[in-house]
Order: C-alpha cells, then sequence, then structure tokens
C-alpha cells in the first residue's frame, strides 16, 4: 500500500509540473482568430467541484440519480442516505433546498431525466452567504441552460430496457424551448419520465449460528413523472425582474409481495406527490457592475400522498397524507473592495417559515412549524499569491410543533457560524486550499414524519421521528489541486447530534427509522488524477510537453477515497472506494467512455457493516455528433456484470439486510438542437436559475 501511494503522488506530482512545460512554437502571423469557450467535464475551485452534465454522454442517458451515482467520491444509498468526501449532502435544485431526504429524495430524483440536467456544483465549503443549514456540503442540481436572442428549441429523449426476469422500460424525454426580444425573455422546459423496475430485498436474522428469514419482498414498481420549468425576465430600466414557476407531478405505483414467518402479502401501494415552487427576483443594476443588490421571495408547496391497499384482503393497510409549505424572503449585496483587486464584501439577510403537517387516516398526528432569521458578512481578499475568505452568519431558530399525542422538543436557539478560507496559488491551475465552517443541519420533514410513506408489512415498520433535533458541524478540510481534474484532499466532519439511519430489531419486527447520535467523526482522505494513455506509449518526457487537457484526449480518471466513521464506544472499520473512467476517442469521431465503481467491504457506514462489495458496477457509453453538433447521438450499457448490490448487516442486531435492483439496463439517448434562424446571435444570460452570483460560478441563497 505505501508503495502505491508514493506512485500516486509520484504522478501527481508529475502532472503538476505540466502546467510550467510548454512545447517551444514558431512564430506565425495569423489572419483571424476565434475565440471558443469549451465547458469542462470537471472543473474544481476552492469551495466547489462542478460536473458538466449536459456534454457527458455516460452521465445523461438516464434519471438523475443514474448520473449522480457514477460521480467520483459520492455514495447514494437508500439506507444511509448520500454523502460526497464523507460529507452529509443537502440537495438544491437551481440553487433552492429540496427539504427532502433518502427515499423521498431517490424517488424524485428517479423521477427526472438527466437529460435535462446542466450541470452539477458539490459545493464542499459553503460559506457564510450560504444558510447555515447547509450542513457538511450542498448538492446544486442546475436544469437550466443559456437563453438567446431568437426562438431555440432542444428535444432530448434517453430509452432504456432492462431484462433481468422479464422486459421492462425506461424512457425520458424533455423539450426546451427559450427566445427573447427588446420587451421580455422567456423560457420554458418541459418533459416526462416514465420508469418501470424492480426491487428484491431479504432480511435475515443469524441468532446462535441459526439463520432465519424475517422478510422476503418482491416489488415491481412504476414510476410517472411530469415536469415544467417556466421563467420570465423583464429589463426594467437598468434593473431586472425574473418570475420563476417549477412544477413537478409524480405518479408512481407498485405491486410488491413479501413472505416471513406466519405471513404472505400481496399489496398495491399509490403514491402521488405534486410540488410547485414559485420565485420572484428583483436584481438593481449600478454602473460599477461588480456592485449586486438583489431581492428575492421564494414560495414552496410540497403535497405527498401515499395509499397501500391488500390485494389479499381487499383492504385498505395505510392512508398517509404530508404538506409542506415553506417561503422566504432574502435580500444581498456585495461590492468591490479598494485595497485589494479582486476583493470584495457581501452581507445580506433571510427571513424565513416552513410548515409541515401530517396526516393518518385523516387524522393529523404532526404539526410542525420551523422559523429562522439570519444575518451574514463575509469578506473575500487576494494578497500576491494568497486568497482569503472570513466570514460569520447568525441565525436565530424557532421550532416547535405537536404530534396526536404529545408536543415536540421546541428548539428556540441563537448561534453564531463563522468561516474561513484561505489559498495559495502556485499558478492559475496549481493551488492549495485550507477551509474551515460551523453550520447546522435541521432534520428534513421526510425525516420527521411519523407515517410510513414506503412500505411495511407484519415484520417490516418505516417511519420517521418527530423528535429528531438539529445536528451541528465542525468541518475541516485541506486540499491541494491542479488542472480541475487532479488533486490529493483530506477532511474530517465532527458533528454533536448526527442524524443517523438505524434499522433495528423489536419483538421480531425491523423498524427502520432515524436517530440522533450524540458525537461522530468522519475522516475522509481523497485522490483523483488524470493518466493520459500516451505516458505509457510516448513516456513521460514526451507527455510532459503536450498541452494536457483531459476532455479531448485518451486518458484513465483514477478516483480513490477512504473513508473512516469514528463513533465513540463502538469500534469501527473504514473503507475504500474506487472509481475509474476510461475515455477513448475513436475512429469516426465516436467517443467510448467506461465507468467502473466499487466499495471494499468490511467497512463501518454509519451504523452498518458493508458485508459485500457495494457500487460494484462497469458501465459503457458510445456516443458520436452528427450534423454539425445538432445531433448527438449515445448507446449506453449500465452494470453490465449484474454486480451492483447492497449487502450490510446492522450494528449490535443480528440483522443481515441485502437488496437488488434491475441495474443491468441497455439503451440509447438522443439531443436533437432543432435549426433555427440568426445561429450567430448571442448569448444571454440564464433565466431558469439567474442568481446574484451566477456570472463567478457561485451559487447564492
Amino acid at each position: 500500500m505505501k508503495n502505491n501511494i508514493l506512485l500516486a503522488l509520484f504522478l501527481f506530482g508529475s502532472l503538476c509540473t505540466l502546467q510550467a512545460q510548454e512545447t517551444p512554437a514558431k512564430a506565425v502571423e495569423l489572419s483571424e482568430v476565434s475565440i471558443v469557450k469549451v465547458k469542462k467535464a470537471v472543473e474544481q475551485k476552492a469551495d466547489r467541484t462542478i460536473f458538466d452534465f449536459a456534454s457527458q454522454p455516460s452521465l445523461n442517458t438516464g434519471s438523475v440519480l443514474d448520473g449522480i451515482k457514477k460521480l467520483p467520491g459520492l455514495i447514494a444509498s437508500d439506507v444511509a442516505g448520500m454523502m460526497y468526501q464523507g460529507k452529509q449532502l443537502d440537495v438544491y435544485l437551481d440553487g433552492r433546498p429540496l427539504n427532502i431526504t433518502t427515499n423521498e429524495l431517490n424517488s424524485f430524483l428517479e423521477g427526472m431525466p438527466a437529460n435535462a440536467i446542466e450541470k452539477i456544483e458539490i459545493i464542499t465549503q459553503p460559506g457564510a452567504e450560504f444558510p447555515a443549514t447547509s450542513g457538511g456540503a450542498i448538492m446544486n442540481i442546475i436544469t437550466n441552460v443559456n437563453a438567446k436572442k431568437y426562438l431555440s428549441a432542444t428535444f432530448t429523449n434517453s430509452t432504456n430496457i432492462t431484462n433481468y426476469d422479464h422486459l421492462r422500460w425506461r424512457v425520458n424525454n424533455s423539450l426546451l424551448l427559450s427566445a427573447r426580444n427588446k420587451y421580455f425573455g422567456w423560457q420554458l422546459n418541459l418533459g416526462q419520465s416514465y420508469s418501470e423496475s424492480a426491487l428484491w430485498t431479504s432480511l435475515t436474522k443469524n441468532e446462535n449460528n441459526v439463520t432465519t428469514l424475517v422478510s422476503a419482498t418482491d416489488a415491481d414498481r412504476i414510476g410517472r413523472t411530469n415536469f415544467v420549468k417556466s421563467a420570465l425576465t423583464f429589463d426594467i430600466g437598468k434593473d431586472r425582474l425574473l418570475l420563476n414557476y417549477d412544477l413537478n407531478y409524480s405518479n408512481n405505483n407498485s405491486v410488491t409481495t413479501s413472505n416471513g414467518p406466519g405471513f404472505n402479502t400481496d399489496d398495491d401501494s399509490y403514491t402521488d406527490a405534486l410540488r410547485q415552487d414559485f420565485v420572484v427576483t428583483y436584481q438593481k443594476k449600478f454602473d460599477d457592475r461588480s456592485k449586486k443588490l438583489e431581492f428575492k421571495f421564494n414560495y414552496n408547496d410540497n403535497k405527498n400522498d401515499f395509499l397501500l391497499d391488500s390485494r389479499i384482503n381487499n383492504t385498505n393497510v395505510l392512508n398517509n397524507e404530508s404538506n409542506q409549505q415553506l417561503f422566504n424572503a432574502k435580500i444581498d449585496y456585495s461590492q468591490p473592495i479598494n485595497f485589494s483587486d479582486e476583493g470584495k464584501l457581501s452581507f445580506g439577510g433571510l427571513y424565513e417559515g416552513l410548515f409541515f403537517e401530517t396526516q393518518n387516516r385523516n387524522v393529523v398526528n404532526l404539526d410542525y412549524q420551523r422559523r429562522t432569521a439570519a444575518a451574514y458578512s463575509e469578506l473575500q481578499t487576494k494578497f500576491s499569491n494568497f486568497n482569503f475568505i472570513v466570514g460569520a452568519r447568525a441565525e436565530d431558530y424557532d421550532i416547535s410543533g405537536k404530534t396526536n399525542t404529545t408536543d415536540l422538543i421546541p428548539f428556540k436557539q441563537f448561534r453564531f457560524f463563522p468561516n474561513a478560507s484561505a489559498q495559495y496559488n502556485f499558478s492559475n491551475s496549481v493551488y492549495f486550499n485550507v477551509n474551515y465552517n460551523k453550520k447546522i443541519s435541521l432534520p428534513s420533514t421526510s425525516a420527521l414524519n411519523p407515517n410510513n410513506t414506503n412500505y411495511q408489512n407484519p415484520n417490516v415498520d418505516f417511519s420517521g421521528n418527530p423528535n429528531l433535533q438539529p445536528t451541528i458541524f465542525d468541518n475541516y478540510e485541506v486540499k491541494l489541486s491542479a488542472f480541475d481534474y487532479a488533486f490529493i484532499g483530506y477532511n474530517v466532519s465532527s458533528a454533536q447530534n448526527q442524524v443517523v439511519n438505524r434499522v433495528l430489531l423489536t419483538n421480531d419486527v425491523v423498524i427502520n427509522t432515524n436517530v440522533n447520535v450524540p458525537q461522530i467523526k468522519v475522516h475522509n482522505f481523497n485522490i483523483g488524477m488524470p493518466v493520459p494513455y500516451m505516458l505509457f506509449t510516448k513516456g513521460l518526457k514526451e507527455t510532459m510537453k503536450m498541452n494536457v487537457n483531459p476532455d479531448t484526449m485518451n486518458f484513465l480518471y483514477v478516483y480513490t477515497a477512504y473513508q473512516y466513521h469514528q463513533i465513540p464506544d463502538i469500534k469501527t472499520n473504514g473503507f475504500w472506494m474506487l472509481n475509474l473512467m476510461s475515455q477513448l476517442l475513436l475512429p469516426k469521431d465516436i467517443k467510448f467512455v467506461a465507468n467502473f465503481t466499487y466499495m471494499f467491504p468490511k467497512g463501518n457506514y454509519f451504523y452498518f457493516i458493508v458485508d459485500k462489495p457495494m457500487r460494484n458496477s462497469l458501465d459503457l457509453t458510445f456516443s458520436k455528433k452528427f450534423f454539425k453538433d445538432q445531433l448527438s447521438v449515445s448507446l449506453s450499457a449500465s452494470d453490465i456484470f449484474n454486480s451492483n448490490r447492497t449487502v450490510v448487516s446492522s450494528y449490535n442486531t443480528p440483522l443481515l439486510l441485502s437488496s437488488k435492483y434491475d441495474s443491468r439496463r441497455f439503451g440509447f439517448s438522443i439531443n436533437y438542437k432543432i435549426p433555427t434562424k440568426n445561429k450567430l446571435a448571442k448569448e444571454g444570460p440564464s433565466l431558469l436559475n439567474k442568481e446574484k452570483k451566477e456570472e463567478e460560478g457561485n451559487l447564492n441563497q
């Protein structure tokens, strides 16, 4: 292992020196110069990593969840949530938090076509301008593309089939329309997703070397999702008014059979979910373009209905509903500072209210309210080769509620959240960064929901915990990055009252819920680097003379990470993750991408012990562009060895949990830019996610 680490460090150092190596060139007189901005597949910034989805067929041929699971360093699990490089993720859509987790989040992302996504930002070090409730890190899913000053239209489709036990289809369609005139601009993105899938699970217990079945289920599921994203922008003198309205409706059903000691079930389940989001933004413009002032109001309404009916007894088993309403108003201001060329001062405020109500058979069993008031200030400056960020955020919380039997434990506190970052720039492409921030994570409403919104049988129960308390994080990170693709990093996240998923066995009934753990530390070491294949054919000396651009060359990208969950009074083991992505440029401009992911067994993921390799999958994609890049076509094969499964045991219980999706799929995807007139028209700013700091690639909330 020591030799492997030394070799990795040597290759990383060799890549870092490429910045300083330039091939001598003869002077050539140019009659014309064209400047073309090329999107990067991966872009590293001081506080975030940006993954481009729109131009990567290997990521955008299925659902958003399918693409996310291929990102190096990211873990997406039904039983343990979503983490990136050891940090629990708070998931945003177009700059606004979704406020859902685990099963509901996975269902939402599974119903959204990946070909409707422009890019994903994973903000590992959220500064003071982000809500302190962002917890460990933020994943911001950005669905918009640039609007042009003429009518433009793009149609995308991806179709996949599985044939594990019988043929199943997954079809995604999306249409994007946008245009501008001298009065206003508009954008409309609409689409649908139809997904047939299967899930097989088993729960067994082993006591006194005797293994017995607790529950085995076979679920045949159909997911249907329709979405509309719309935007209008009006120029009012120098200022700008933006209106956004998003609608997402899903209608899912499942036929589930199960058996266990003394029972057999045959059930139908139905889930209806309607999510609406409305945003009004007013941007004040100044003669100094680096000075910005923005006012924003956001209203969100999220309704969910879940029914479970027994086909055997022709009776209703579960009838659960929930309704979440959220509103917030915020102001953000930033301006340059005189004593630094690239420095700026930002400050702002936020007032937010959330109301959440759940019902069981029309009886209200949770009435939850949350109010947050916040203010922040942040200073960014540069001296010589150093960049500094210092900020602080103050937030006041008033959280209360009641179930149908008792009042919840109130949370009424005022808290202060500092953040600091220092970065040394060796060059424009190589830098060393040190970060610290304190954050808080409020329990999501889906984790609080006392009702079962998933599935149950006589031996299995899923339920939330209305008495969950907020989690306080102290996040530390050091990172060395080069050329957006090569990096070495270490981070540790220390959490108080960490919310984790627990699976417990009580009187032979499996209880799946969430609990607070007084203290947990998550350590994560990760390294990633591209290895050009020419290194093996031309040698290191010749490779170092080349202008290395992994987007346009044959290479192998290697990512590996070691993660260790430290829980007091429990002996835990760390685990390794591996991701290999190979890109080959074939004749006829065909691009071939192979993606292999693997999580080694025997490590602890919070209170789960991984018994078999997880995320064990090999995916292949062939893609080609036609008609001057107007048409993109790709062929894909996912999990070709059908080896992706989850087998974990639950700490301090005799339980073994095993689950398997019909993960082996074959399909194709097309992206067609419908021809329009005036193709040389200039691009205007984005409409669907017009944020105060968008020009700088920052998420503003």
